[in-house]
């Protein structure tokens, strides 16, 4: 398999199915939003996480690329078999911020990003994880979207909150609460 093939020379690339569509088309930037999001999950995953992060943090990453294969396949080949998303997935990250939630304190305001560097790398992954959340919400008003992958997308943004909190917490950095200016 050749890396490089030509075909996208002209500002057009295919989907999963076939169809050739625009490099700019929205269904493109979608899942190009996604596997950006995946690879700053693998540099969260990289740092200063526990062995039970870590392991959520890559089956995040394989439900990335589950996402990214669904947002890639032509929505009007219906012979087309894609990875599924189940709501466990969805669960397992609900469980996860529970846990995260346990030994955390109370979230009483806003919180700057920033604190370490592996807490920004969390708050980057989120963000981008928004981004990829408006970005799918904006498609599926045009073509169809599993609602499960916007729900997936949503949580694992709060997920992603959680984790920062948690790492700020174990690396007893300041988490810097957001008070606004007292004019």
């Amino acid at each position: 398999m050749k890396i490089y093939t030509k075909t996208g020379d002209v500002g057009e690339t295919s989907l999963f199915g076939g169809r050739r569509v625009s490099k700019a088309d929205l269904r493109i930037e979608t899942y190009g939003t996604t596997d950006e999001l995946n690879s700053w999950i693998g540099l969260v995953r990289d740092v200063n996480t526990t062995e039970a992060e870590r392991t959520l943090l890559k089956d995040i990453q394989d439900r990335l690329f589950t996402i990214g294969a669904s947002l890639a396949a032509d929505p009007d080949n219906h012979k087309l078999k894609t990875p599924d998303l189940h709501e466990e997935d969805v669960t397992a990250l609900e469980n996860a911020i529970d846990e995260m939630d346990k030994v955390l304190p109370p979230l009483t305001h806003f919180v700057l990003p920033g604190g370490h560097q592996h807490v920004s790398y969390c708050h980057i992954a989120r963000t981008v994880c928004r981004r990829a959340e408006r970005l799918t919400v904006a498609l599926h008003k045009d073509e169809e979207v599993h609602p499960l992958v916007i729900k997936y997308l949503n949580r694992l943004s709060d997920y992603l909150f959680a984790l920062s909190r948690k790492m700020a917490h174990d690396l007893g950095a300041e988490e810097v609460k957001w008070l606004g200016r007292k004019s």
